[in-house]
């Protein structure tokens, strides 16, 4: 039943708009073509498709193709030359060139300086131009600082992906876009490379998974979140599968998250009562739940019957960018204190209490994108569901909201930014029952 789950969930975050973006991919490699060789028409020659899906890891609702464009060798010197920053030059006349198949969309040099970026509804097409060197890898421009060369290497990257899939019979694949499928749901960042470089690292150390099936997920996912979290925090880089570039991960918020997750399922079997609520909290709520544990009298299931909302039921998810939310609280206008201050301290939180929730790091602003912000907020427990007073409604706001304390429960406040349709970050601050000393209320 449960390994029946498993592999209904990973064919949910199979692509569903390959054919669009394979469109997409062979139209702007075909103006590319025309442009720098010779009026080629081609639709393949010179373009691949590269990150996630060109290691084919990528899972539906992914907002942005990553695509490298091999430029002749003859172009470098020109750009290598140029009088001021050829590196800028060289991707302002690539954004000119693709402009001219698509007229009337977004196309942009990012903030990085290093590709071009189209944006089409619902997801961005993000085109590197490259020159191939001797050994197979590729430098392309930085136009930060005057403008550099950098070097990548994602063909041997996507090699050993390959290879990796075709010998765990595609169960490589499937745990990377689970951990993709964890990450979005729980609401942090944490780059496709890592995910796949830290499968593939874990893979090797437990080499008996290499021949794992659905029935061994249960267990699989203990050890690799036990894995994740015995990351070390000072570690500056990974080396990438493959290519063994360096891979950066600055905030490393997924080893907290990691431990977080082997100590809800480090003890779970197949018959503990709690596993499906506790997957579905982790993976999200399209996990899916058998009937026959649905039905059961007095399960968590059974008992939603509330109009509650989830984000992935309104948008696409894809968590890209970091956001924080924090909470104050008041009493008769003054601040008594931090939400996670009293939480940590265990520090009582009594009825006509004022909690001020507002973003404190939103990465997306910081970057100029353009957004709207939405909020939930999630009543739980005996007395909610006794009042009908459990909300859950997903409601647009602004960057701050206040709620009172009303009621015990293990409530949650989350707090979603969507940019171009798309959830691209996430935070949320629970607000749990404590039995001892005190009742936390909201």
């Amino acid at each position: 039943m449960l390994a029946e789950s498993f592999e209904k969930f990973v064919n949910l975050l199979q692509l569903e708009n390959q054919h669009d973006i394979d469109t997409k991919f062979r139209t702007i490699t075909k103006r590319l073509n025309m442009s720098y060789y010779d009026g080629s028409t081609s639709e393949e020659d010179h373009g691949y498709k590269v990150g996630s899906l060109g290691r084919k890891t990528a899972i539906n609702g992914i907002s942005d193709m990553d695509m490298l464009f091999v430029l002749p060798k003859s172009k470098f010197k020109q750009y290598d030359e140029h009088k001021s920053n050829g590196q800028s030059a060289l991707l302002q006349d690539v954004k000119a060139q693709i402009r001219k198949r698509y007229p009337n969309e977004s196309i942009i040099v990012r903030g990085d300086g290093q590709v071009v970026v189209i944006t089409f509804s619902n997801y961005e097409v993000e085109v590197c131009p490259a020159f191939e060197n001797s050994d197979g890898s590729y430098k392309y421009p930085d136009s930060n600082n005057g403008g550099t060369w950098k070097r990548t290497d994602p063909m041997v990257e996507i090699g050993e992906s390959e290879y990796m899939i075709d010998y765990t019979n595609g169960h490589y694949k499937y745990i990377c876009q689970m951990i993709r499928a964890w990450k979005n749901n729980i609401g942090f960042k944490m780059g496709g490379l890592l995910i796949d470089t830290l499968v593939h690292k874990f893979f090797n150390k437990y080499p008996d998974y290499v021949t794992a099936t659905f029935e061994d997920y249960l267990v699989l996912f203990k050890d690799l979140f036990f894995y994740l979290q015995g990351q070390s925090k000072e570690q500056k880089y990974w080396q990438a599968l493959g290519s063994k570039q360096h891979v950066y991960d600055k905030g490393k918020a997924f080893i907290d998250k990691a431990e977080q997750a082997y100590n809800k399922i480090k003890d779970l079997t197949e018959e503990s009562e709690e596993l499906y609520e506790i997957l579905q909290e982790m993976f999200g709520i399209n996990f899916p739940v058998p009937e026959v544990v649905q039905k059961a009298e007095l399960s968590s299931f059974a008992l939603r019957g509330d109009n509650e909302l989830f984000i992935e039921e309104m948008f696409q998810v894809d968590i890209k960018y970091r956001l924080k939310i924090e909470c104050d609280v008041k009493a008769n206008g003054f601040r008594e204190g931090s939400l996670r201050r009293f939480i940590k301290e265990k520090i009582p939180l009594l009825h006509k209490r004022e909690l001020k929730f507002y973003i404190d790091v939103n990465e997306v602003e910081d970057k100029g994108m353009k957004y709207s912000i939405y909020w939930k907020v999630r009543n739980r427990g005996p007395e909610a569901v006794e009042k009908k007073m459990q909300r859950g409604a997903i409601i647009k706001g602004t960057s701050q909201k206040v709620e009172p304390t009303s009621f015990n429960g293990p409530h949650y406040v989350e707090c979603y930014i969507i940019s171009n349709g798309i959830c691209v970050a996430k935070d949320r601050i629970n607000v749990p029952i404590f039995q001892t000393p005190f009742k936390m209320k909201i």
